[in-house]
């Protein structure tokens, strides 16, 4: 099996690139910036505070998890 194109990078610029990529989206970014605020909440709170529906949130908060973006690590 062949080499993928993210084999010629870094782990770092890997694991960035999958943090920029579930930061692509202005409610991602606020969601991100709501819980910074807060620390922690449930969903219901960030759609009492953000225009969104609750399926977006949960489907945004889905694709921040998947990068661990909580962590800070990368």
């Amino acid at each position: 099996m062949g080499a993928t194109k993210t084999d010629f990078f870094t782990e770092k610029q890997n694991k960035l690139a999958i943090i920029a990529k579930a930061l692509g989206h202005p409610a991602r970014i606020a969601i991100v910036e709501y819980l910074l605020k807060v620390n922690e909440c449930i969903c219901g709170d960030i759609v009492n505070e953000l225009p969104l529906a609750q399926p977006t949130v949960s489907q945004a908060l889905e694709r921040i998890e998947e990068c661990r973006i909580n962590q800070r690590k990368y």
